[in-house]
């Protein structure tokens, strides 16, 4: 039914990913795998909704709480999750960004620690200390790093990156029930960015904070559509919050202090329409987008069996480690985009935990892919011999 080997040329399109390609590896015309936005079309549901909008003609102010919206979320989580979500505790936003900012304010003072997971989100280090918080960054699994993090009396907030970006690990039940105690022992507030959620790979399943966060807790899910149905330019996401009262206070601040009272209507559109007919795609993508993981591994496996590389637990980006083969970044990064033409995310933008890593995009027809994974292979061939 779906057709992800059709090559779609984004050139001229405004597109962060190709046309921008200059402004983070110097060089224009790169074949890119960086940015987490996909080269496949969205849906045609999804597109034949917002087809469908736009032939209405008149695109005026919107609002987003009424049943179309909030139901599609909540059949959205229980048909997918085996999650139960309250209307009362949904707030929408601009972006999950958007949400982290705003949320940091309502939970913390600058000066307040917040504990992230590394290597991270390159996002996250930046926001988190432009607002004045301070960062503490705990390397992904160290419990005992973790803990003593969230005991500091000045750490207000876990931001946790729930399946891990850049990693692409699914935390487990237990594990996240391990991280809800503690949060809660040392009375730590969760912000859980899950929007990687609907990209886990079997037998990989994505658990929402939602099942482990106490009822009435100072918990939130910030999330939003558009990293599984490849919608991002239409701006838009949503929190769910663990307590009524706080989600009051956030709209209030978004409404009387942001301004923002009026959703994008194409985003709501985009919403609907991805989770209410979406689903047989989005199965479609996983599996298309598994294969393309299985090609990665088989490639990387012929050529150094010794990195002993696994596809991630979910999503579409490559974390590699290439430590083993004693390449220095700086050199790779040379090869690939002067000799081979390609621009591939070094793991160093994810913090110092990243040196060796690189972060390949393989949601992308897969002639890209094969060319991607080439490419590396290629460079990583001549330096280390």
């Amino acid at each position: 039914m779906y057709d992800f080997d059709k090559p779609v040329d984004r050139h001229g399109t405004w597109c962060t990913q190709w046309d921008y390609v200059e402004d983070r590896f110097g060089a224009p015309g790169l074949l890119p795998f960086t940015i987490s936005d996909m080269d496949f079309e969205s849906a045609p549901e999804v597109l034949a909704a917002l087809r469908g909008r736009l032939e209405h003609g008149v695109l005026g102010y919107s609002r987003w709480r009424h049943e179309d919206f909030l139901s599609a979320i909540r059949h959205w989580y229980a048909t997918r999750h085996g999650t139960a979500v309250d209307p009362e505790c949904v707030a929408y936003a601009p972006s999950v960004l958007y949400q982290v900012a705003r949320l940091l304010e309502l939970w913390s003072v600058p000066g307040d620690g917040v504990v992230v997971h590394t290597p991270a989100y390159d996002a996250f280090p930046r926001l988190v200390v432009a607002h004045g918080r301070d960062l503490r960054g705990v390397p992904l699994g160290d419990w005992a790093a973790l803990e003593r993090e969230l005991a500091r009396p000045d750490t207000s907030v876990l931001l946790l990156c729930s399946p891990h970006n850049p990693t692409g690990r699914v935390w487990t039940e237990a594990e996240l029930a391990r991280t809800a105690d503690l949060c809660e022992r040392h009375g730590v507030a969760v912000i859980s960015d899950e929007i990687h959620a609907d990209l886990a790979h079997r037998p990989h399943r994505h658990r929402p904070w939602a099942l482990h966060g106490r009822p009435g807790g100072r918990w939130a899910i910030v999330t939003s559509a558009s990293k599984s149905f490849n919608i991002p330019a239409l701006t838009g996401s949503y929190g769910v919050f663990g307590d009524r009262e706080d989600c009051e206070r956030y709209l209030t601040r978004l409404k009387d202090a942001e301004g923002l009272s009026s959703p994008a209507v194409l985003s709501l559109t985009g919403h609907i329409a991805a989770y209410r007919e979406g689903a047989p795609w989005l199965d479609a993508l996983n599996v298309y987008v598994a294969g393309n993981l299985e090609l990665v591994r088989d490639r990387l496996g012929d050529a150094f069996p010794e990195l002993g590389w696994r596809p991630p637990q979910a999503g579409y980006l490559a974390w590699i480690d290439l430590r083993p083969l004693g390449i220095p970044d700086a050199e790779l990064q040379r090869e690939l985009i002067d000799t081979e033409r390609v621009a591939i995310m070094p793991g160093t933008a994810y913090g110092p935990e990243g040196a060796g890593f690189v972060r390949l995009n393989v949601g992308c027809p897969r002639s890209k892919a094969e060319r991607g994974v080439d490419a590396l292979v290629r460079a990583a061939r001549r330096l280390r011999s």
